[in-house]
């Protein structure tokens, strides 16, 4: 069960929470994956940077935001007792080492990925102490697990891979002691570490990864994660106001949907899951009654289109030359580019002398861009948005690209990009045009 920053966000969410898992606990062997309280990685992160240019007063300010936001939660649900002082000692003792990384990154003047890992993934350590003492005061059996300790990863720092060979037995080994004792496993999502110990993340919405990673290692029967929506749905909520839940979506079309754009979910959360056939339900831990969206290997379903979903902030990159013409391992050495700079490429489409593809990471951009001019003509376009119509058999189906293209007559398409899967058909525009082109899709293809 992964709870991320809005369902740990308050007191009263903390709550409920470990009433959720309590009321699972009766039923199986329960572990507990939590996120940092909402605001605060980002406020860990900012106090970094303030560092960095020597701001230490701000970057002491932010520190105390953090202690002020944990202090009032202990305060709320504990009162006078004294886990409410060990607790906030526990707190106190986290972000005096916070300081001292502050400090290290000020004299300095870097920040490494390895400093801003070590910075970030505090606020998970905090968060997930608060719930346990939790436990205890409503004398649920629970025990706080540090997953440092077994979320074995590579030194990929800001986004470190799973090490499957060390974890899988490491996490087994923590966990199993709890097997048949009715004590529920409380733990950091989004945070690993080395096998010589260094301090790792999974990157930005890791938590979710975090506990599909736990889940593959212990043979699940189920991996739940607990957000603020009602499930994976036909579009974001926020641009479409009647946007429906899907009650069940395949693993296909759940990887297809988080990678393009539904925040549901982590992109990274399906792939350990898919290979080994866990189920992963979508729940929402305001309205815990809702049946939320359950993501299995296959789906009966006779709706050839599913959702549609946008990645926005991508960058589209045009390469054209003659030297493509009639001849071979052109593309072979412009992937070869973006695999020097671990830069996924989106979506592609070709032509007998020019390639356009997507990246959403520009990072390297820079260099990338530099690289590539070795080959041909490179033109950027910045600020666009990915839109995908995520669907099933499309092969199978005549009229729907027609359909997809006749409403958004009017917008401009930069790239499209189908026939590679059967499930997804993506096109590249403006950003400014991607809501009003998800709008129009949805009224196609899910009237009222």
């Amino acid at each position: 069960m992964k709870f991320g920053g809005t369902s740990v966000g308050t007191a009263e969410r903390m709550e409920q929470v470990i009433e959720l898992a309590a009321e699972s606990a009766g039923q199986s062997q329960v572990v507990v994956v939590l996120s940092a309280m909402s605001g605060v990685t980002n406020a860990l992160i900012a106090g970094a940077e303030h560092a960095l240019v020597g701001n230490m007063d701000a970057a002491n300010a932010e520190v105390d935001i953090i202690a002020s936001k944990h202090n009032r939660t202990i305060e709320s649900l504990f009162g006078k007792l004294s886990s409410a002082a060990e607790l906030s000692d526990e707190i106190a003792a986290r972000l005096a080492d916070l300081k001292i990384l502050y400090k290290g990154i000020s004299y300095l003047g870097e920040l490494s990925k390895r400093s801003l890992d070590a910075v970030s993934g505090m606020g998970e350590l905090m968060s997930s102490a608060i719930v346990a003492k939790l436990a205890g005061k409503k004398g649920i059996k629970a025990e706080w697990l540090d997953a440092r300790q077994f979320i074995i990863t590579d030194d990929t720092f800001g986004r470190a891979n799973p090490r499957w060979d060390k974890l899988t037995a490491k996490t087994k080994q923590v966990l199993s002691p709890l097997a048949g004792t009715g004590t529920i496993a409380i733990t950091q999502g989004f945070i690993g570490a080395t096998e010589s110990g260094a301090y790792t993340t999974l990157g930005r919405g890791g938590s979710d990864y975090s506990a599909s990673i736990i889940g593959v290692a212990t043979d699940a029967k189920e991996i739940q994660i607990w957000t603020d929506v009602d499930g994976m749905m036909t579009a974001d909520p926020r641009i479409i106001a009647n946007a429906k839940v899907l009650p069940a979506v395949s693993f296909q079309e759940a990887s297809e949907l988080a990678y393009f754009g539904a925040k549901v979910l982590h992109p990274l959360t399906i792939k350990p899951a898919v290979e080994k056939k866990i189920p992963v339900r979508i729940l929402n831990t305001m309205r815990p009654k809702e049946p939320g969206t359950l993501i299995t290997e296959t789906v009966d379903s006779n709706d050839f289109v599913r959702a549609i979903a946008s990645k926005k902030k991508i960058t589209t990159i045009f390469i054209s030359s003659p030297k493509m013409l009639m001849s071979h391992g052109f593309l072979a050495k412009i992937f070869a580019v973006f695999d020097k700079y671990q830069t996924s490429i989106d979506t592609i489409a070709t032509s007998e002398i020019s390639v356009a593809l997507t990246i959403d990471s520009a990072e390297f951009l820079t260099d990338i861009v530099e690289e590539l001019g070795e080959y041909g003509d490179v033109r950027t376009l910045e600020d666009a948005a990915i839109v995908s119509v995520v669907g099933r058999q499309y092969r199978t189906q005549s009229g729907i690209a027609g359909r997809v293209f006749s409403c958004l007559k009017d917008l401009n398409i930069v790239v499209i990009s189908g026939g590679a899967s059967d499930i997804n058909l993506s096109f590249v525009v403006a950003s400014a045009d991607a809501d009003q082109a998800i709008k129009r899709l949805h009224a196609e293809f899910f009237p009222q």
